[in-house]
């Protein structure tokens, strides 16, 4: 079975969101507290977590720390679907999510008053007999059963059910119903919603948000709740195991491979055990630094095994199965199968592969790195998992049209140090023009997708990102940056001091987490040799950065002034100032008046943190505007913040706002 082999292009992956500052006047540093960092979560959950006055972002204060735990972890790794949630939390570790959770489940706070029902008396009184005593000849259990009999929820990991929206739980109870919200097996939330009639639900909603919460109610602990006991493996409603988790078997899938030699049915060449090991933990290396799991692991799927649709122009690819799973995987390749599709991109059949996998980077890979990638996934658990048809718009996906399209665009290269250039220079440009090949994203396209080969900047399609140049000091170019500092940037997510220079986010802040934050200081330091060292281009239409203007007596009001006063002062400075080490400056901010403007439209609706990496574990977020600003209001603040302070940017205009809101 045609099958296609390894990491697809991370240009969904790969935009920068680079704050650069300019040493400004910064505000006094804010409190060093997980309250403060967390503040994404309080803009739309309300202060503290106590729950929006919209009805539908619920409260968090107060639930089991387990029950948020999980729910965090399927947002991010995909059981849950918000595209906000989702977006906020991708860059953050298991260990951050967990030190949120139990921070919101340790508030103490006073509920809100209950919702006065909009039903009658009698829907009321069938929503509570569903609630307390289920329906036994339908074979309903009662909410009670699992949430507790004051249905506060059952610690570590049910949730109480009291002091909610009635517009939330209804949409919940649809969720679970459709689908579209479920748990790990077995998933008796799923089981119960299923049972309940429309009219079930919305009594059930009516009547529990209509009940007061009682003073100093907290959820019980599991041994007083009077929980159905079930046979094992047992699973509250609601709750998934935390060993589970996608992310924690990926971060163990990407250490020392857990199965070593196994060369039945591969056909490659049997090695000594302890060479053998060698080369499958150097595998293990090259596979954080190409990002190959970023890909090649579906949103909550098992490791490597492939199944993630990549929206590109022409329609969607999926990627394949790399585990040596026999019938849909790499069980039968070879090390030469694998080390054609690499540098020449056909299939172990000779079928063309899509050029959406960066082939034409991956051909720079040497044989020897080659091997010991192929080793490594070759030593990863088997998992069955066929690879979805790609849904590509005709012609694209046809054998013809590759091949027109590969002798128009592709050329295979090999990499050759230039012995002109130092060491560090020569690694530097094969780990970014190759294994990195980080021109996928940072590198022009033109309409058929081909690059320019460049790291002149380019827009990733359909994700409404820009991948600003890296040749360019006025985009994201670190020509005259301290070496250091380009090393901890690709490290941590971020640059060290007392006024950071610059930090990732959007979808480069997965790439540090997942990829860059595990290579070695000297590849760093290599990769920053080659960047410091490219020749200097112009960024695309880059906006210049005035020198601060002195405040005049009398400034005009401009029309975000009043906006970016009310959501984006407090954090930001009344002049942009930002605070040091928390939220960027955005007076002198390259970031902010880059052009084209779509990663700050990204941001500002999107909100977002930086990634959580071993240097920088408690990043500070910003707050998603999506649902509370309309494009002409988002409009407004970022045109205030492109032309105040000495910044001297192009307006942003509604138009542009809509255009890139994006798909996520």
């Amino acid at each position: 079975m045609p099958l296609l082999p390894v990491a697809l292009h991370r240009a969904v992956l790969c935009a920068a969101a680079l704050f650069s500052t300019l040493p400004l006047q910064a505000r006094p540093a804010v409190e060093d507290s997980i309250a403060q960092r967390v503040q994404a979560c309080t803009g739309c959950h309300g202060k503290e977590g106590r729950a929006a006055s919209d009805g539908y972002h619920p409260r968090i204060a107060g639930k089991p720390a387990g029950y948020l735990y999980q729910q965090l972890l399927g947002f991010r790794d995909g059981r849950r679907h918000y595209t906000l949630m989702t977006g906020l939390l991708e860059p953050l570790s298991d260990a951050y999510l967990q030190e949120i959770a139990a921070h919101f489940a340790a508030l103490e706070l006073p509920y809100p008053p209950p919702q006065p029902a909009t039903v009658s008396a009698a829907v009321l009184a069938r929503g509570e007999a569903l609630v307390r005593r289920g329906n036994p000849a339908r074979d309903l259990q009662a909410c009670a059963q699992c949430h507790g009999k004051a249905l506060m929820g059952v610690a570590p990991a049910v949730p109480g059910l009291l002091g909610l929206p009635r517009d939330y739980l209804t949409a919940q109870l649809g969720a679970w119903q459709s689908g579209a919200r479920h748990a790990r097996a077995p998933d008796c939330m799923a089981q119960v919603a299923q049972r309940l009639g429309a009219d079930d639900a919305s009594a059930v909603a009516q009547w529990l948000a209509a009940q007061p919460v009682p003073t100093g109610a907290k959820p019980q602990a599991a041994a007083t709740a009077g929980v159905v006991t079930r046979p094992k493996p047992t699973l509250d409603c609601g709750s998934e195991p935390a060993s589970a988790s996608p992310s924690m078997r990926l971060d163990a899938g990407m250490g020392v491979a857990q199965k070593a030699g196994g060369d039945k049915g591969t056909g490659h060449r049997v090695v000594p055990a302890t060479d053998r090991a060698a080369q499958v933990e150097r595998g293990a290396y090259l596979a954080r630094a190409g990002h190959c799991a970023g890909c090649h692991t579906a949103r909550g799927g098992a490791p490597y095994a492939g199944g993630r649709g990549i929206d590109t122009p022409f329609g969607t690819v999926y990627a394949s199965n790399l585990t040596p799973d026999a019938l849909t995987g790499l069980g039968l390749w070879t090390p030469a199968d694998f080390r054609r599709a690499l540098h020449e991109g056909r299939s172990r059949d000779g079928r063309l592969l899509s050029p959406a996998f960066p082939y034409p980077n991956y051909s720079r890979v040497t044989p020897q790195d080659a091997d010991a990638l192929f080793a490594f996934l070759q030593s990863l658990p088997a998992v069955a998992q066929p690879q979805p048809p790609h849904a590509l718009r005709f012609p694209f996906g046809s054998q013809a049209a590759l091949a027109a399209w590969r002798a128009l665009y592709f050329r295979p290269a090999v990499h050759r140090d230039d012995p002109a250039r130092s060491a560090d220079w020569n690694r530097g440009a094969y780990l970014v023009q190759g294994l990195g090949h980080c021109g996928a994203c940072h590198g022009g396209r033109n309409a058929l997708g081909a690059s320019d080969g460049g790291l002149g900047g380019g827009i990733i399609p359909v994700q409404n990102w820009y991948a600003p140049a890296l040749n360019d000091p006025r985009a994201a170019g670190v020509v005259g940056w301290p070496e250091a500092e380009v090393v901890a940037l690709l490290k941590n997510g971020v640059t060290g001091g007392a006024l950071p220079r610059a930090s990732t986010l959007g979808p480069m802040a997965e790439v540090v987490r997942g990829s860059t934050q595990h290579l070695s200081d000297t590849d760093l330091r290599a990769m920053a040799v080659y960047l410091q060292g490219l020749p200097q281009g112009l960024a695309h239409k880059a906006a210049p950065v005035a020198p601060a203007a002195p405040a005049s007596p009398i400034q005009p009001i401009k029309p975000g002034a009043a906006l970016y006063e009310r959501h984006c002062a407090a954090c930001h400075g009344d002049r942009g100032e930002g605070v040091p080490g928390a939220y960027p400056p955005l007076a002198g901010n390259r970031a902010v008046v880059m052009q084209p403007a779509m990663n700050l439209v990204r941001v500002l609706l999107e909100g977002g943190f930086a990634p959580a990496t071993a240097g920088h574990p408690r990043p500070y977020g910003m707050p998603p505007f999506a649902t509370l600003l309309s494009n002409e209001e988002a409009a407004a603040v970022l045109t205030h913040v492109r032309s105040s302070w000495g910044n001297a940017a192009p307006a942003v205009s509604a138009l542009d706002m809509h255009r890139w809101r994006g798909s996520r």
